[in-house]
């Protein structure tokens, strides 16, 4: 059961929309890095860990960390998940990414080598199918209404606009959206921290209101705790933590502080499925909502997703699982997506396999 060697992969996937962009940065190409873990007995395991230049996390960064902590573990028992992460955690990295994809793939090589899909060492999957919340990435008015319409056709119910901090574009942008695909679709708005205070947030917010928003994530700076709760306490609309939610630490402040009404989980800021599952009951303790926020990357980084949300019946809202349908090409099989809903894979491990 020992690790045999560690493989690091380069994942570099083309969008289809060349010009994909949020307020953080543009990302016309999907980077990262896949984590293959290869075991003595012949039983391999993948991860994937995300490239975020716009979070601190860049290309070679997170490979140069993925390549020092994976060295030490050749050679140790790959079924002791929960002590080889605390090793990684005391060696230090600079990118919770890498830990997230040593993680996943040490969860999922277990898990095949035990025939069972990942979700059974969390306790099994109560949840099999997921209703999906599609990005409209920043463009103009009438481009988003027409991508909306586009996904609107394939099924998807769920839209999250993002905006990007200018109070007047932003509602033409959830008006034209709101406008086109009726009222009995769901729509967030994500401003990725755009709005210079807490009252552009809640000017903006309530001028939304008439086009009947489900979500608002992440209005004010990543630090602006009381920020996040004055506009929170100030709209009807809920406030949801995505970038302020980047550790269990914080995790464990917006929830003490009542700062939001939900917490936005992702595997690559918590550093894998063991931190998204600890979260997860913090928030529940805590009686904050949660949900699987943005997973952006191919099936590999969804199928995780999907099996550690399907060991999380708590979850409030439409989950960010697929997002690789907007990729030009994804290298993965075995996870399925039809009309806007993504079906949990019966296969072992996460439910995924390279091409």
């Amino acid at each position: 059961m020992k690790i045999a060697h560690v493989e690091i992969r380069e994942s570099r996937l083309p969008k289809i929309d060349k010009e994909w962009r949020f307020a953080l940065a543009a990302m016309p190409v999907q980077e990262g890095w896949v984590v293959v873990i290869h075991a003595e007995d012949g039983h391999v395991g993948y991860g994937y860990a995300s490239s975020m230049p716009h979070v601190g996390s860049p290309h070679e960064d997170v490979r140069a960390d993925l390549e020092r902590l994976t060295a030490p573990l050749v050679g140790k028992d790959s079924r002791l998940i929960n002590v080889l992460l605390d090793d990684v955690d005391r060696m230090g990295f600079k990118t919770t990414q890498a830990k997230a994809g040593i993680d996943c793939a040490l969860h999922d090589l277990l898990a095949r080598r035990l025939n069972v899909p990942i979700a059974q060492l969390f306790g099994g999957a109560a949840v099999r199918e997921f209703r999906t919340l599609r990005i409209l990435p920043i463009k103009s008015p009438e481009e988003m209404a027409r991508n909306a319409r586009a996904l609107a056709d394939k099924g998807f119910r769920h839209f999250k606009i993002k905006i990007h901090g200018n109070i007047e574009e932003d509602v033409a942008c959830v008006a034209a959206v709101r406008k086109e695909v009726g009222p009995d679709m769901n729509l967030t708005v994500d401003a990725n921290q755009s709005y210079k205070s807490a009252d552009d947030a809640i000017k903006a917010l309530n001028l939304m209101l008439p086009y009947k928003l489900d979500l608002a994530e992440q209005p004010v700076n990543v630090d602006d705790f009381a920020g996040l709760k004055k506009v929170a306490d100030a709209v009807s609309t809920p406030i949801e933590a995505d970038e302020s939610a980047e550790s269990l630490d914080n995790i464990i402040r917006l929830v003490r502080e009542r700062a939001v009404d939900a917490v936005s989980l992702k595997i690559s800021k918590l550093g894998g499925l063991r931190g998204v599952y600890a979260a997860a009951q913090i928030c529940a303790a805590g009686g904050v909502n949660y949900r699987m926020g943005a997973h952006s990357g191919p099936r590999i980084l969804s199928a995780h997703g999907a099996q550690i949300a399907s060991a999380l019946p708590g979850i409030w809202y439409a989950s960010e699982l697929t997002e690789f349908d907007g990729l030009e090409k994804d290298p993965w099989n075995g996870l399925e997506l039809k009309d806007g809903v993504l079906r949990l894979p019966d296969a072992p491990g996460c439910g995924v396999t390279p091409e």
